[in-house]
């Protein structure tokens, strides 16, 4: 790969130039970018090892749900790559390794335990020798060591009281904070999004980028407020109506509302093969992000990236890969079963053969997407009370909702979260769940 794999025309006008620091090399970045994709652009894979086993380890959803891209970034531990935008003169390095993450001897431990290890055990007679093994332990369970200095106390926490509260920033989200704002006028609208750019699955689409900002700034002129970067952790009923708590960077925030909206989306899933951690394995839409959203080419030139199509998401992105001029090969999961990853610290392709037979084959490829059907984000709801249901047609446990999109007194839930659907059937709902709170606040 290039020395800078921004090739392609991004989803939007990069931000700034500016550099980082990576274990001292200086490498090139744009404001607005994640940590992560400023790496990948500069062909850096392996982001890390594995807790305990110390495997190659490099990022696979893009956004922030698969713990696999932890750095020590500033001097603070575990901090993830792909939720941390860059700024100038930023410092990041890998870390749970000896001496180093390309040569970590620590990886002896894969074959020290063969039939798995439990780290909790490690101890011995002695109190000199525990001490020791807790440091051995730490190190090989994959915690870091302790930040240079401590970090910023946190402000004291807001509370804020509103008519509609709005969990999730993707289509769904964002349509339904419009049509809940142009539906009550006057009404108190907040959606929360973890992510720092709204759009959710909509930037994995060829110009779904365009189509996501047009819908926030629709959202924010109908008199909805957004907030990005604030994550929704955890729902408390124990005080009256109950409580919201959302984490921002500094701060918390308790938010009581009359309505929720659960508009949190899905979960990219991967699937059982063997050697399916190997960095360059990567999500089919945390692909689509860095073509159609940040212009990063997610492989090597005349490189081929291997698809592995097994949802309708599959099938747009290999097409949206072709048209970007990219060489392309498709896996049809129907019709093949996925053996075994290729390569040793990155993936070189993957080797499959066709359903009953015997007739493995290697499919070459400098990255490989997985292109599954993701799992709806139901926790959160499930915690405020939300009724789910396994469905494996809908990509796991899903929110069960009335025609009202309601799933509790005061609480409903849209979009992915209720069976993964794909953004278009998202952006319907969002709308139609939209439309029917904002009646109820007026």
């Amino acid at each position: 790969m290039t020395a800078d794999a921004r090739d392609l025309p991004p989803g939007q006008t990069r931000g700034e130039p500016l550099a980082i620091n990576f274990e001292g090399q200086t490498i090139r970045a744009f404001a607005g970018e994640s940590v992560a994709v400023a790496l990948w652009a500069a062909d850096v894979r392996t982001l890390g090892r594995s807790s305990k086993y110390h495997r190659p380890r490099g990022a696979f959803c893009l956004e922030g749900h698969c713990a696999s891209c932890y750095l020590r970034i500033d001097g603070r531990p575990n901090r993830r790559a792909c939720m941390t935008p860059v700024h100038p003169d930023l410092r990041c390095e890998r870390q749970n390794a000896f001496p180093s993450v390309d040569v970590d001897v620590l990886m002896a431990a894969d074959w020290l335990f063969p039939r798995g290890m439990d780290h909790h055990t490690l101890m011995t007679g002695s109190r000199v020798a525990n001490k020791l093994f807790l440091k051995l332990v730490r190190q090989m369970g994959g915690s870091g060591t302790l930040p240079d200095q401590a970090p910023p106390a946190l402000k004291r926490p807001d509370d804020e009281t509103v008519d509609l509260c709005i969990v999730g920033g993707g289509p769904a989200g964002l349509a339904a904070a419009r049509a809940a704002a142009e539906t009550a006028p006057g009404a108190r609208i907040v959606l929360f999004d973890e992510q720092t750019t709204p759009g959710g699955s909509l930037l994995a689409e060829p110009a779904g980028t365009a189509a996501a900002a047009a819908l926030a700034r629709a959202a924010t002129a109908a008199g909805a407020r957004l907030v990005s970067g604030a994550t929704a952790i955890a729902f408390y009923p124990e005080d009256g109506a109950g409580i919201l708590a959302v984490a921002t960077e500094d701060k918390l925030v308790r938010v009581s509302a009359r309505r929720y909206l659960y508009a949190t989306g899905a979960y990219d899933q991967n699937l059982p093969f063997f050697d399916n951690d190997r960095p360059g394995i990567i999500s089919a839409r945390a692909c689509g992000r860095l073509v159609f959203h940040h212009g990063v080419r997610p492989a090597a030139k005349r490189r081929s990236v291997v698809v592995l199509h097994g949802s309708p998401y599959a099938a747009r992105l290999a097409e949206g890969l072709a048209a970007a001029g990219i060489k392309v090969e498709v896996v049809d999961l129907a019709l093949h079963r996925v053996v075994a990853a290729r390569g040793v610290k990155v993936v070189r392709g993957v080797d499959v053969e066709s359903h009953g037979e015997n007739n493995q084959r290697t499919v070459k490829g400098d990255l490989v997407a997985v292109g599954v059907s993701p799992a709806p984000a139901s926790e959160l709801p499930r915690q405020h009370g939300a009724p789910v249901v396994l469905d494996p047609a809908r990509g796991g446990f899903a929110v069960q909702i009335d025609p009202q999109f309601a799933c509790g007194p005061g609480v409903h839930a849209c979009g992915d979260v209720t069976g993964f659907a794909g953004p278009q059937a998202a952006l319907d709902a969002g709308q139609r769940a939209g439309q029917v709170i904002g009646k109820a606040l007026r």
